[in-house]
């Protein structure tokens, strides 16, 4: 089970500028004929006006009406699709009053068709195996509105109804005066959900960039006072103006017959007509020209950052490959400032956390060249100076030969193995790139075209070209500087812009040269043969001992081409840490791997292993110490020494341990400022009664922190036990063996596995509360959480009755989205979720939480207290559980198509091989339980006075 201390790798809450999800309703009956204005022309495919072929495999097609569609077969994961329905229109084309209808709309759409009552969507997509959110979404954007659906099946009850819901979403809905009336509410909660520093940023840098222009005052949530008061009308006119057919595109991918989901698309959709008159398109305005400007905004609890801005008016070009050509020779200089600006960061007492310099485009609105930075409160100079010199000595001095053939071996290997892999390719990826590529109008082409323009581009390419051509990347207006700081600059904007100055007037020098580098970790040992093999046939695996304990577990696939995943445990993990203080190996996951190897930094190990497939990642889990990769099976060889490398002779070198704890303070600061992110830091440990190893430490306890501390720890840790390598993906057991034999089967025989601490094997959940514990956040008044949370059971062992646990929550979520969501509007996304320890007995838990308007905590908790009741008092319906119970069973079935899956499932088989039958009878178990299983588990956990219940209020809150 995940440590609730991954929520120190958070940093700032990320910004979600989409709508969120709406909570369906659905259609089957086919809708009547529109009576209205005949489509306009829809605009072509973009390989129409281009000289990039489009990718062979994918059927693009358009309708009488205007409508466009992509279809793709594709077997990854079998027997699933995806499809996304996209309506070219988004925030950017709302009126002065109307907005957040746009994102507004996309709610309604799920509210309630011409055949559909209110509310039955979601429930006969259930009963079809999609769960909401999951499988059942959309989003909004500035230019765009998605419909997505994940289909578990291809057979024609899953793609007719799900096209059909579609297809009355976007032609059919009703818009109910009450039913608009009853969504505000959840509109309103998702703005307070949202309302975080991130997004305050983003204002903040929109204002800074496009000032005058449409851009800067179309966020997608939109204005509070209209989504509170605008009228049906309102609704009704941008739904029949922007929601057409020729504003439509629909992509399907999956594992189905082309030319059979063509007619289907073809039988839905041919007889959809307008409403209305087209919609305009938005004057998005023009770039102005603009001198060098700073802005700064003060957040409490946001990263400190500076970004400089250099801003033109957009290149709307079609995409050829001559366009591709200039973009891509940019791209190779940016990426060898940013590799140099990431050696920087990595380096002793680094000017900034990390920095990266890029380019983009923002909605057809604006193109930009951008660098910034992220460093600690303070050290906004050090910041700065550093950046602005990097990025100007890339302009004045270029690039070198060296540093851009690395850079073009480092994207074909990646381009290769992607032309290596494309059968294999997932289909809600392909999806969701069809999509872009129709919102960008880009050609979706093939990686094999993809593969061959880049040699096309790179044959003969000299770093001068290179150099001439990243120039542009910062040529506009500006430099626009944007500071986000939680506290203010001494000096303020014309201080930073002082800075910035004084800067720019020193001479920088060209970079200087690399020394080669050689791989030193290719001997182990003598190479070992396998002591024994057994197969396992039930779960497909063969697991492998080696006469000095090492075990390998592997178990070849062919769900995705070119893919390895490996994981190696040893050690007793948390077992073998104290429970009552504090250890510097909390901060191991986050400075492991940055720390590089003992013969080589990180960025070392990058350089000498420039155009090789590898990754190391590092966690302390409850009973283990795992290392952790991917690779290809022309890497695997190398894969396994990087691997075996850092269990040996792991670098733990002092710049990444200094700098995260210099970062901390940062950390605790913007989690602190949401209530979800509050709640996270403060009530981990409060889960465990107070484990430490569960227990995020207060800024003063990280800076008492010592590298020897945890180097001792982390060393002694992983020096003992046996070690445990499971294998699964485009591998042979052959090769598996081979790879292992001479790495860590030739390492000396380890010592057997340390014994747990006093009381390190166990821990409990908190005893139930009469009262909320208070926690507190320091975001908005506003804002606030309420949890509640049932102690349940393990899955150490017998994992069946965690499995009814997790049952009992999927319909407890069924019955929260209902009440809370959709009847009271207490809050925008109320989750539900178990969870159940594979390595403390006892440990589980139910628990449900809703970040809410602070006076409507009372209601929130009357009304899971209701729904609680109603649960353990009547048996719930066979039609209730299965619309919880599929869902569960098709994601699984899903995730059992995929290498990441078994990668877990498999890590215990060699030393408990009983597992297997825990592995195999997962569905069948699932599949088995009954309405009374559920009401008996619901009495059994969720218990009157039984719970643990905490709130999250702001400090700036008034007193009660």
């Amino acid at each position: 089970m995940r440590s609730p201390r991954h929520l120190l790798l958070l940093a700032a809450s990320s910004l979600a500028l989409m709508g969120g999800a709406a909570l369906p309703a659905v259609a089957l009956a086919p809708p009547p004929a529109a009576a209205a204005q005949d489509a306009q022309p829809s605009q072509p495919w973009a390989q129409a006006a281009s000289d990039i072929p489009a990718d062979t495999a994918v059927r693009f097609g358009t309708l009488p009406n205007g409508m466009r569609y992509a279809i793709m077969k594709n077997a990854t994961p079998p027997g699933q699709a995806s499809l996304r329905l996209r309506i070219a229109a988004g925030s950017l084309m709302e009126n002065e009053d109307q907005l957040g209808l746009a994102h507004f709309m996309e709610h309604m759409a799920f509210n309630g068709t011409t055949n559909v009552p209110e509310n039955d969507l979601l429930r006969i997509l259930e009963r079809l195996g999609l769960a909401f959110g999951a499988d059942t979404n959309a989003f909004t954007s500035f230019d765009q509105t998605a419909y997505t659906l994940e289909l578990p099946r291809t057979n024609d009850e899953t793609v007719d109804t799900s096209l059909r819901i579609m297809r009355e979403q976007v032609s059919e809905a009703l818009m109910k005066a009450e039913a608009i009336d009853e969504e505000r509410g959840v509109i309103e909660g998702e703005e307070r959900l949202r309302n975080t520093p991130g997004l305050r940023s983003t204002k903040a840098q929109l204002a800074l960039l496009a000032p005058g222009q449409r851009l800067s005052n179309r966020l997608p949530i939109g204005d509070l006072s209209i989504i509170r008061s605008a009228p049906r009308e309102r609704f009704v006119e941008f739904y029949n103006a922007y929601y057409r057919p020729e504003r439509a595109t629909m992509i399907a991918v999956g594992d189905f017959d082309v030319d059979q989901m063509e007619a289907k698309i073809k039988a839905t959709f041919s007889d959809w007509k307008p409403k209305a008159a087209d919609g305009p398109n938005p004057d998005l305005g023009s770039v102005a020209p603009r001198s060098a400007e700073t802005r700064i905004l003060i957040e409490p609890g946001v990263q400190s950052s500076i970004q400089l801005n250099w801003i033109r008016n957009p290149d709307l070009d079609p995409d050829t490959f001559s366009e591709r050509r200039d973009k891509f020779v940019q791209s190779l200089g940016l990426a060898v400032l940013n590799r140099r600006l990431g050696e920087i960061a990595r380096a002793d007492n680094p000017p900034f956390l990390n920095a990266s310099a890029g380019q983009g485009s923002l909605f057809d609105s604006l193109d930009l060249g951008t660098v910034s930075a992220n460093f600690n409160p303070g050290g906004l100079k050090r910041a700065l100076d550093t950046m602005e010199q990097e990025q100007r000595r890339l302009v004045q001095f270029g690039v070198t030969q060296a540093e851009l053939d690395r850079e073009i071996a480092n994207t074909r290997t990646a381009l290769e193995n992607a032309v290596q892999a494309a059968a294999t390719r997932s289909t809600p990826a392909l999806a969701n790139a069809l999509l872009s590529a129709a919102n960008d109008d880009t050609v979706f082409s093939s990686p094999a075209t993809n593969l061959a323009q880049f040699e096309a581009v790179v044959k003969d390419l000299k770093a001068e070209q290179v150099s001439t051509a990243v120039k542009s990347v910062f040529e506009g207006y500006g430099p626009l500087a944007l500071v986000v700081t939680p506290e203010a600059i001494e000096g303020g904007e014309a201080g930073v812009t002082a800075a910035l100055a004084a800067s720019r007037a020193v001479a920088v020098t060209a970079p200087a040269a690399q020394a080669e580098l050689q791989w030193p970790y290719a001997d182990f040992g003598k190479i070992a043969a396998p002591s024994s093999q057994t197969e396992v046939a039930a779960v497909g695996a063969t697991v492998v001992a080696f006469p000095n304990g090492v075990r390998l577990t592997v178990k070849p696939t062919d769900f995705k081409d070119q893919q390895i995943l490996v994981t190696v445990r040893t050690g007793i993990g948390e077992e073998g840490l104290p429970t009552d203080r504090f250890t510097s190996q909390m901060l191991a996951p986050m400075v492991f791997t940055q720390g590089g190897l003992g013969k080589l930094t990180a960025d070392e190990l990058s350089r000498v292993l420039t155009g090789k497939i590898y990754s190391a990642g590092f966690a302390i889990d409850g009973d283990a110490y795992q290392l952790s990769g991917a690779t290809r099976p022309s890497d695997l060889q190398l894969q396994m020494q990087v691997l075996a490398a850092y269990l040996t002779d792991p670098g733990l070198r002092p710049a990444p341990f200094e700098q995260i704890k210099a970062f901390f303070p940062q950390i605790l600061a913007q989690q602190i400022a949401t209530p979800g992110g509050a709640f996270g830091i403060q009530a981990a440990g409060l889960l465990a009664s107070g484990d430490k190893r569960e227990t995020v430490p207060a800024a003063s306890d990280i800076a008492a922190f010592t590298l020897d501390e945890l180097k001792q720890g982390v060393t002694q840790g992983m020096a003992s036990g046996p070690i445990d390598i499971v294998m699964v993906g485009d591998v042979t057991v052959e090769d598996a063996v081979k790879a292992v034999a001479s790495t860590f089967a030739a390492l000396p025989t380890r010592a057997p596995a340390a014994q747990p601490l006093p009381g390190s094997d166990q821990r409990r959940f908190p005893a139930p509360t009469a009262q909320p514990v208070r926690l507190t956040h320091t975001g908005p008044a506003e804002q606030a959480l309420a949890y509640m949370a049932w102690p349940t059971t393990d899955a150490v062992d017998d994992r069946t009755e965690a499995r009814k646990v997790s049952i009992l929550a999927e319909v407890f979520k069924l019955r929260v989205l209902d009440e809370i969501r959709e009847k009271q509007a207490l809050a925008y996304s109320p989750r539900v979720s178990s969870s159940a320890s594979d390595v403390f007995k006892g440990y589980g838990s139910i628990s449900v939480m809703a970040e809410t308007a602070a006076d409507k905590i009372p209601a929130f908790y009357a009304a899971v207290d209701a729904i609680i009741a109603s649960l353990r008092d009547t048996p719930v319906t066979e039609d209730e559980l299965n619309r919880a119970r599929l869902p569960t069973i098709e994601s699984l079935r899903r995730s059992q198509a995929g290498n990441e899956y078994w990668l877990g499932q498999l890590e215990d088989l060699a030393a408990k091989p009983a597992s297997v039958e825990q592995i195999q009878t997962h569905i069948t178990d699932l599949e088995s339980f009954t309405p009374a299983d559920i009401q008996a588990a619901a009495r059994q956990y969720l218990k009157p006075g039984a719970a643990w219940k905490a709130e999250v209020v702001s400090v700036n809150a008034p007193a009660q």
